[in-house]
């Protein structure tokens, strides 16, 4: 009990009491608070016992993963151009009969493009492309060309004689030997998965060349067969 006249400064001990200089605690510096989240929560409900002003914060596991980059098919679209190692290869081009023609006269061509799938990878995700004949452009070697939607059918499966005109055929104004080709202009698709859909665009791969021989065709009244005459004209 204090003496009167006697005076105790907060924070010490009277002296005779085993007083000592150090303070018992610096009042002025704030003490780090090393409870995790849950404690604090644990403590706010003890104290306030108010649920709606305590809420506990979430703490992130040391051990928790970074966040997984950003799937590049999602951030990077997907284009035509993307897709040109999975094409398909180039499309070689006949000519009937046997690659060869009359002058004046249709030659037939076809072509053997078809649709075409591959599965890969792009931007390291697994893939599927199927690749679908949209048109095709025929280059006769004359400097003449046309657009088609079909790659040319042959005379016989079209049940036509030989020389007769098709959606593909050329008549050669001259003879001479000609390089003929055709591009195929293809239309694509991808799975990644998820079923497919359409990718804008097209994409053209052009043919190989092939050559193409027109001769002329003369007609003329004979008296005897070739058996006959085989000095006579057309023999």
């Amino acid at each position: 009990m204090r003496q009167p006249g006697q005076s105790h400064t907060p924070g010490s001990k009277p002296k005779g009491h085993g007083a000592s200089t150090t303070p018992i605690a610096d009042v002025h510096a704030p003490v780090r608070d090393t409870r995790t989240h849950n404690e604090k929560f644990t403590d706010c409900n003890t104290v306030w016992n108010l649920l709606r002003r305590c809420v506990p914060a979430v703490d992130k596991p040391a051990d928790a993963p970074d966040p997984q980059p950003e799937d590049p098919r999602a951030t990077q679209p997907i284009t035509i151009t993307d897709l040109a190692t999975f094409a398909p290869a180039p499309a070689t081009i006949t000519g009937e009969p046997d690659n060869l023609g009359v002058a004046g006269l249709p030659t037939n061509f076809t072509t053997s493009a078809a649709a075409h799938s591959r599965s890969g990878e792009l931007f390291g995700y697994p893939i599927t492309v199927r690749f679908t004949p949209a048109s095709f452009v025929f280059h006769y070697g004359d400097g003449d060309t046309k657009t088609t939607k079909t790659p040319g059918i042959s005379w016989d499966a079209q049940h036509l004689p030989q020389f007769s005109p098709t959606d593909t055929s050329h008549a050669y104004r001259e003879r001479g030997t000609y390089t003929a080709s055709a591009d195929t202009v293809y239309t694509a698709e991808i799975d990644l998965g998820t079923g497919w859909f359409p990718i804008t665009g097209t994409l053209t791969i052009p043919g190989p060349g092939q050559d193409i021989r027109i001769y002329e065709a003369h007609t003329a009244l004979v008296a005897h067969t070739c058996n006959e005459d085989p000095h006579a004209a057309g023999c």
